[in-house]
């Protein structure tokens, strides 16, 4: 488990401390992620009558560019919390979305269920790409034998593929994503990475399938779809009030949508990395981007968050053992790989140093709502 030694500098807002990468406290030992936040808000005014404003143009935008077309926007959706909510934010604004999902074939039977229980009361129809479930296996078995951290990574990028590739389509302008910074906090840079060419780097080295069903994302295809279709990505929730606390209450009593136990947890996989593989293998523990956010939103106290952080994260009954079976490793071969050295995104091919020559390029988009903010904070700069 990751270092929670009390004698570690651990910022005086948030739970973050000395064991992340590239942080840095000012003179009143706030942390530069809790900084960073500030200023996602100075820009964005969540929740502030500045900010709903910016989101009612940019919902009258949406409707303008859907004009005789029969969805005016795509909406990521996984059956957690956000993206659920999301769809019902998106049907109350008046617009006309049409929900998209990459099934990695791992997810839980509740996620299922929710997005099926949402999307037909809503009567949003579904998009789905189904990747072939011994393509995902090999995938996902190729990143834990090069003993690297982001294991889930190839979900992202497939999902984020596949929501360009329905707006392309259906010509839509505009994919909704249901993330707010105000509510998940900022990942440390620097302990993640990834791109399309990350992921077929590792699976050639380490894989033995080819990949055929598997929505990748190469370089010239981000560029087409940033670039040349010129599809926009919104994060409505940076503009506006959204507590997921009461987007969950909600969301249960109006739609039957069942809770999975935490974030991250509505895919096995995942569930996985986040409650084992990388607090075993790396010492890292990511409930502490969500018990800051919790902090800083009022929802709990240091001295709790803390607390919750000091124990072991939920881990499911038998899913140790579902992943090896399903991914076809022994007992000796698992304790090997868990007990083997790590390594990080650097030691692979990436477009990271592309991305950085070309961060004007990449200002210009995130300024036109073409890539969030996040992306140009995290790929364009050099990590220390």
């Amino acid at each position: 488990m990751e270092n929670k030694n009390s004698e570690l500098q651990v910022c005086t807002r948030c739970i973050y401390d000395t064991t992340l990468p590239s942080i840095s406290f000012d003179e009143q030992g706030v942390c530069n992620y809790c900084r960073m936040l500030d200023d996602l808000q100075a820009e964005y005014h969540a929740g502030e009558p500045e900010g709903e404003a910016t989101l009612d143009k940019l919902v009258e935008e949406i409707k303008q560019s859907g004009k005789g077309k029969k969805y005016d926007c795509i909406i990521g959706v996984s059956g957690g919390t956000d993206s659920s909510y999301m769809m019902h934010w998106a049907i109350q604004k008046g617009l006309r979305p049409l929900a998209a999902h990459f099934d990695n074939t791992y997810n839980t039977s509740i996620a299922t269920q929710n997005i099926q229980k949402i999307t037909q009361k809503l009567g949003i129809d579904l998009y789905t790409h189904v990747v072939d479930n011994k393509e995902m296996d090999d995938i996902y078995r190729a990143f834990i034998l090069s003993d690297v951290t982001e294991i889930d990574c190839a979900t992202d990028i497939a999902l984020a593929e596949v929501l360009y590739r329905a707006a392309a389509k259906y010509k839509v302008k505009y994919v909704l994503e249901g993330h707010s910074f105000l509510e998940e906090g900022i990942t440390p840079l620097g302990k993640g990475y990834f791109d399309g060419k990350y992921i077929s780097g590792i699976h050639k080295k380490f894989g033995k399938m080819k990949m055929k069903t598997f929505p990748n994302m190469p370089f010239w295809s981000f560029i087409k779809w940033i670039a040349f279709l010129r599809i926009k990505k919104i994060r409505p929730y940076w503009y506006t009030h959204y507590k997921k606390t009461e987007a969950k209450a909600f969301m249960t009593k109006e739609y039957g949508w069942e809770d999975y136990g935490g974030h991250h947890l509505e895919n096995r996989l995942s569930a996985f990395a986040h409650s084992y593989y990388l607090p075993h293998k790396f010492n890292i523990d990511y409930r502490n981007k969500t018990l800051g956010a919790q902090i800083r939103n009022g929802y709990m106290n240091r001295e709790e968050a803390l607390k919750e952080y000091a124990s072991e994260p939920y881990l499911e009954q038998g899913l140790i053992d579902h992943i090896k079976k399903r991914l076809g490793f022994s007992d000796e071969e698992f304790d090997r790989i868990m007990k083997a050295t790590p390594k990080y995104w650097t030691d692979y091919p990436t477009y990271k140093k592309r991305f950085e020559l070309m961060r004007p390029f990449f200002y210009l988009m995130y300024k036109s709502n073409l890539v969030p903010k996040s992306f140009y904070m995290k790929y364009c700069f050099p990590v220390k």
